[in-house]
């Protein structure tokens, strides 16, 4: 397959965003119910994004929002879009027990599927938040029924990474497969390449090229993430965060819609599950 056929999926992690990681520390969870959600119009924005390119995309869905807005997760379903799961309460795999962990990842799941009548089979670790400790997260979505994870980020990073995990798709557990975010092996490294906050730092043409290179020289689909809040400049902005959390949240989110149109334009893409649950018994097992 040349690279020019190549499909990349494209996901959206559906949060908003007074639920990132990063503000934690400011904004406890007894606070979100007062806070202004603005997750419905920012998905309807998305949306008609998609549908105006004819895309297809995988929503990794909170429980919490599909709880509270049940009409946005069934317009993504009806758009034709994937459901995938984001947990229920946006809490990082480190934070969790076991036990805990398979609570809110079941709760989530049912959920999902409850509002739109369609099984859900993958799930999204907030933060990417499995790593060397917490491989036993794998153990738990498999006995959930999910049959695919994107948590893993092969990357070197202060809040999340694993950068000696391998780099595309492999078998974690026998029938759930694990799909990292896209990276770029260049000068004996791992650099990011699957969009957040580095798709809004890197000139776009740099990150053009290297989603290409993974494309053509690694000959694999890349899997690209992006927030509904990062194409909200008008989202409130919050007090007291450390200046390296502000420039990484509100670092051109004006441009974000621009840089988006012009990525849909530049690579075909699709729903992580068209994308990669249709090889049966390509992948490597790493358990």
């Amino acid at each position: 397959m040349t690279a020019s056929n190549i499909v990349n999926a494209l996901t959206i992690d559906v949060e908003d965003y007074f639920q990132v990681s990063a503000f934690a520390p400011h904004i406890p969870r007894s606070e979100w119910n007062t806070r202004t959600c603005r997750i419905e119009r920012n998905v309807d924005r998305i949306l008609e994004m998609l549908a105006g390119r004819n895309t297809k995309a995988t929503f990794f869905t909170l429980g919490w929002i599909a709880e509270r807005y049940p009409q946005v997760v069934r317009n993504i379903s009806k758009e034709g879009h994937e459901l995938a799961s984001h947990g229920y309460g946006h809490e990082r795999v480190s934070d969790q027990t076991a036990d805990a962990f398979f609570a809110d990842i079941q709760l989530a799941k049912f959920l999902l599927e409850d509002l739109t009548g369609n099984e859900v089979h993958g799930y999204r670790a907030p933060s990417f938040s499995i790593g060397e400790g917490t491989l036993w997260a794998f153990d738990c979505m498999a006995r959930a029924g999910y049959r695919y994870s994107s948590s893993i980020y092969p990357i070197r990073h202060d809040h999340y990474g694993m950068p000696s995990a391998p780099r595309f798709v492999h078998e974690v557990r026998p029938g759930l497969i694990e799909i990292p975010m896209t990276t770029l092996r260049f000068l004996n490294r791992n650099f990011p390449s699957g969009g957040g906050g580095y798709f809004r730092l890197l000139p776009y043409a740099v990150f053009r090229w290297m989603l290409k290179q993974v494309n053509s020289t690694d000959g694999e689909s890349g899997v690209f993430y992006f927030h509904p809040w990062e194409l909200d400049v008008e989202q409130p902005r919050i007090g007291g965060i450390s200046r390296k959390t502000r420039f990484r949240h509100y670092l051109n989110i004006d441009r974000m819609q621009e840089r988006l149109n012009q990525l849909l334009l530049d690579f075909k893409w699709g729903r992580m599950d068209e994308v990669f649950l249709n090889r049966p018994n390509q992948y490597a097992s790493v358990v």
